[in-house]
């Protein structure tokens, strides 16, 4: 079956720290731990302005700690932005400046240095730097700082600045130390490691199997990529890395080969979860060696497809690189394991770096910067698109208007840009279009220009991806308004694309035009007219358009679940529908877990979702009236319905007896078996039924504690019925069950019968006939058991896309856990001031179903009880015992009678459990309430072969409730009437003593 997914619904908006975590490359909260954030301190943030060793020019902006990383971001967002880990700070000191000038250096491992000047209050300047303290002592306990110097060497840059200038040492009595790494014990061991330690640095294909390009473009590139960090006194990449001019100069011409992998991993961030697990990768291979799953399986298959037309990809040795990283990526997040598509972007990253490189940065890709992109409904490529038809509606709009007029689809074309960064899409598969033609229109663009983009990715985010394809689209505009069908604008796209390398003005006779390619001049429409194109623009749009990606993806996969099952029974498609609807809000509500729930695969190897026993509570209790407590709560404020969850070991036998594959979690398809194998039955099969559930170790036949369990089952059922009515044909039911079952209890000829209580004890026909004797009992599984499975449950509602402000503002506020607040905190305010009421439910009341009388009894809503029958509250009457004179008399010589000492031992074994197993006391004191059942109903039942078994006489005497043994019910009587009160003699003298014991008097 096809997988039920809630993440659409439980998806929150990011919130501002959120923002600019992912703004700074750093991990989210979930994250955080693998880096030692939780044990970092304290956030904060401040006023501050920047100072580079060796520049003139100094930076106002904010200066932000997020344990354990350092990050400063000028005002203007453009000129300066870096991240530090604190573990790569060496030395901070206070600086002596004028009067009102909180000023720090810092000094970094590499020996660059730093000067802050926090220009907030004094206080909060002090606090920040207790925190900054804090942090960086954590870090130093952990260990952090002396793993940066083996790390760094994994890095090419650390050949570019293998001779990092010294740091400075401050003259006497113009600095203070605030904290000096280096003169600790700790840290006096690093640096002396022997400098060929730590193994070469970390490279990708491309060092062996070349580079895509130019060769010599690139080495002729290197130089003035390596110039800035030498001229920086070292401004090493995992030191630091600022957003300056150089790095917006050096994406306009392209990342030297032999450095992209290491920027595309510092500025992602994927460097620092590097960083904090050494050994993760290596170990996750290691210990799933030789184990396969379906996601395996599924990599196989697409290892041959993955850019082959790269000489690496050709070779044995490039396609275990491959596998490797896809197969370890899916054993650490089972739940995603892999998706078509992530064999194309994972064989790009790896052509510029190492296995490892690749497997950490397509987490963070996967996980952080395209969310929901590789997943198995692909919703964060559905919903960029979307956002990008919006996008080109504003900007482009007689594109939007040409393309609408010939019903030409945008997404035939911009769907693959944001599906893979300009790769092979998976879902042109799934909607029947020709792959191959598709595969061909898409890798028509050069792998140069694709990775140049992905630099742009990386450096400034997401809404690179919008910016360059509204470029695309307005550069070709005049021959996109000639376009009449689909065919014709993906030849279009792909001619483009073809030309990219080509002159964008090959006519001009400024030599400096001339050399513009159409790639140069892509960038430059992407970057200056489309600047309006933010990140709070992208994410506003995501905001508007994500419920209706929501729904339409939700409705797909319902119909898609539906379509798969194998078996549906009586049921109708609608009937089915419900049921999958009140399956999804119960995942909703109660997310599934433990084992056995996550990566199941079905019979043909396609996952599927399986609920565990919290869900399957929850499900239950939206679909069964007595698998819920219900009551309406009023608080002075509002009136609503509250409905609570149950427990009871009936829910669990029911789970278990639905486990047809034994896996200890249900899927749709063992629910949908399961409500058809009991909503449909008769009678004779609901009994059956229910015998069954009771049958532990099914050998056709009840135990006498499987016969208790039954009647627990029962009274639990019954439980919120009002009157005694059913409580009553409960006691007659286990009393009848008990004289029965001993009757035919097998004996040898001078031996009692056996006391163990797992003996077979009551078969199906004897449960049969009690039941029959009893028309409460009868008429329950005649037709009350299957009518309390009921779908009247209404489903999780439709998401509403918000319009405008208010709509949003009301989206973001009306939140379930907002709702679940006021509700709570209502409820306080209506107990103390006296508002606060739990109302009964009454079958005859207003609309709500409640009464509305002041006196208020805390009550629930009757679970079998229906308008329109009624049962009278009833004297107790003598019981017909439903065992023959002709059973007693032959059992009376060997057996225990109904008078002998050993039945009545017995019947004070069981009997007693009737109390335990009973209503809550609290009913004798419920106000009298509307009769449910009349009895003239009771009376009306249909005949059945048990009725014409019995002689005229006893006919006769059952008119009258007359019983068949004067002496047996002489003897239950008086065994009721002593054990009415539930007390002893010698609690009965201890009560009577306390009314005339005097009162305690004070000293």
């Amino acid at each position: 079956m096809t997988t039920i997914s809630t993440s659409l619904r439980t998806y929150k908006d990011p919130s501002k720290e959120d923002q600019t975590r992912l703004f700074f490359a750093l991990p989210s909260e979930e994250k955080a731990g693998e880096v030692g954030a939780g044990m970092g301190g304290e956030k904060m943030e401040i006023n501050a302005v920047l100072t580079l060793q060796h520049q003139e020019d100094s930076f106002a902006g904010k200066l932000y700690l997020f344990p354990p990383f350092l990050c400063f971001i000028s005002l203007d967002r453009k000129s300066v932005r870096f991240t530090i880990p604190l573990s790569t700070i060496r030395r901070v000191e206070r600086l002596n400046s004028r009067a009102g000038v909180f000023a720090l250096s810092l000094v970094l491992w590499h020996g660059m240095k730093i000067v802050i000047q926090l220009t907030s209050m004094r206080s909060t300047a002090e606090t920040f730097c207790d925190r900054l303290r804090d942090g960086l002592k954590v870090q130093l306990q952990l260990g952090q700082m002396k793993q940066v110097k083996p790390f760094a060497k994994t890095l090419y840059s650390e050949t570019l600045c293998s001779e990092p200038l010294p740091a400075e040492k401050g003259r006497d009595g113009e600095t203070s130390p605030l904290v000096d790494v280096s003169t600790t014990a700790a840290a006096a061991k690093v640096g002396v490691e022997d400098a060929d330690e730590g193994g070469d640095y970390h490279r990708g294909l491309g060092s062996e199997f070349k580079f895509p390009g130019d060769a010599k473009k690139d080495t002729e590139g290197l130089p003035d990529f390596e110039k800035p960090l030498r001229s920086s006194s070292g401004q090493h990449i995992f030191g630091l890395m600022g957003a300056t001019s150089h790095l917006r100069g050096t994406l306009n011409v392209g990342l030297p080969n032999r450095l992209r992998g290491e920027m595309w991993e510092t500025l992602s961030g994927s460097l620092y979860l590097r960083f904090a697990n050494p050994d993760v990768y290596h170990s996750i291979l290691k210990e799933h060696d030789g184990k396969t799953s379906m996601s395996t399986e599924e990599i196989e298959k697409d290892l041959n497809r993955s850019l082959p037309e790269y000489a690496a990809y050709q070779s044995d040795k490039g396609i275990s690189s491959l596998r490797r990283v896809l197969t370890a990526y899916s054993w650490k997040n089972p739940e995603l394991g892999y998706c078509q598509a992530m064999n194309i972007l994972t064989a790009a990253l790896l052509i510029y770096m190492s296995e490892e490189q690749a497997f950490w940065l397509l987490e963070v890709l996967c996980d952080r910067l395209l969310p929901g992109y590789y997943s198995p409904s692909m919703h964060g490529t559905l919903l960029d698109q979307r956002v990008f038809e919006a996008l080109v509606q504003r900007c482009l709009p007689l594109i939007h208007d040409h393309f609408t007029s010939v019903d030409v689809q945008l997404s035939v074309a911009s769907l693959p840009w944001f599906l893979s960064l300009y790769d092979v899409l998976r879902v042109f598969i799934e909607e029947e279009t020709d792959f191959e033609h598709v595969s061909r229109f898409i890798n028509s663009m050069p792998l140069i220009f694709a990775f140049r983009v992905i630099d742009c990715f990386f450096a400034m985010g997401p809404k690179v991806l919008f910016q360059v394809g509204l470029a695309i689209l307005k550069i070709n505009g005049e021959k996109l308004l000639e376009i009449q069908d689909d065919g014709a604008f993906i030849n279009l796209m792909r001619d483009y694309f073809s030309s990219l390398g080509d002159s964008a003005h090959p006519n001009s006779s400024d030599p400096r035009a001339k050399n513009i390619t159409n790639f140069q001049e892509l960038l430059l429409v992407a970057f200056r007219e489309f600047s309006v194109i933010t990140d709070d623009t992208i994410l506003s749009e995501r905001k508007k358009f994500r419920a209706g990606v929501t729904t339409t993806l939700e409705s797909f996969s319902k119909r898609a679940a539906i379509r798969n099952l194998k078996f549906i029974g009586r049921f109708s498609k609608e009937q089915v529908g419900a049921i999958y609807d009140l399956l999804f809000k119960a995942i909703y509500e109660e997310p599934p877990r433990g084992t056995g729930v996550t990566g199941s695969v079905d019979a043909t190897g396609r996952p599927e979702t399986r609920i565990s026993m919290n869900t399957f509570k929850r499900f239950l209790a939206f679909v069964a009236s007595w698998a819920r407590d219900e009551m309406v709560v009023s608080n002075g404020f509002q009136q609503r319905v509250q409905r609570d969850v149950v427990d009871h070991a009936l829910i669990h036998r029911l789970f278990y007896s639905w486990d047809y594959s034994s896996r200890g979690a249900l899927s749709l398809q063992d629910i949908v078996m399961g409500l058809e194998g009991v909503m449909f039955n008769d009678l004779m099969s609901n009994i059956e039924w229910f015998f069954t559930l009771h049958d532990k170790d099914k050998d056709g036949s009840l135990s006498k504690d499987e016969v208790l369990q039954l009647s627990e089952s029962l009274l639990f059922i019954f439980r919120n019925e009002p009157g005694d009515a059913y409580l009553g044909a409960v006691s007659r039911f286990m009393t009848n069950a008990f004289e029965y079952g001993d009757s035919l209890l097998e004996k040898a000829d001078d031996t009692e019968p056996s006391p163990e209580n797992n003996k077979p004890y009551l078969t199906l026909p004897t449960f049969r006939m009690v039941v029959l004797a009893d028309e409460i009992l009868e008429s329950f599984f005649d037709s009350d058991l299957s009518a309390s499975f009921r779908f009247d449950e209404p489903a999780v509602p439709v998401v509403e896309e918000p319009s405008g402000l208010l709509g949003g503002l009301m989206s973001t506020i009306l939140t379930k856990e907002n709702k679940n607040l006021f509700n709570r905190v209502a409820d306080e305010i209506g107990k103390s001031i006296g508002k606060h009421q739990v109302l009964v439910y009454s079958l005859t009341s207003d609309a709500l179903g409640c009464s509305s009388r002041e006196s208020i009894q805390v009550d629930h809503k009757p679970a079998i009880g229906k308008p329109g029958r009624e049962f009278s509250l009833q004297e107790p009457k003598p019981r017909e015992s439903l065992v023959s004179p002709r059973q007693r008399s032959a059992s009376s010589g060997t057996g225990p009678s109904a008078s002998s000492p050993e039945l009545s031992t017995a019947t004070s074994q069981s009997l007693p459990n009737v109390s335990q197993l009973s209503l809550s006391s609290e009913k004798s004191s419920v106000p009298p309430i509307t009769p449910l059942i009349p009895t003239t109903m009771v009376m009306e039942r249909q005949t059945f072969a048990i009725d014409a078994a019995r002689d005229d006489e006893e006919e006769e005497d059952s008119m009258y409730a007359i019983g068949g043994d004067d002496d047996v019910m002489d003897e239950v009587d008086a065994f009721l009437e002593a054990h009415d009160s539930g007390l002893t003699d010698a609690q009965k003298a201890e009560a009577q003593g306390l009314l005339s014991a005097s009162p305690v008097r004070p000293k």
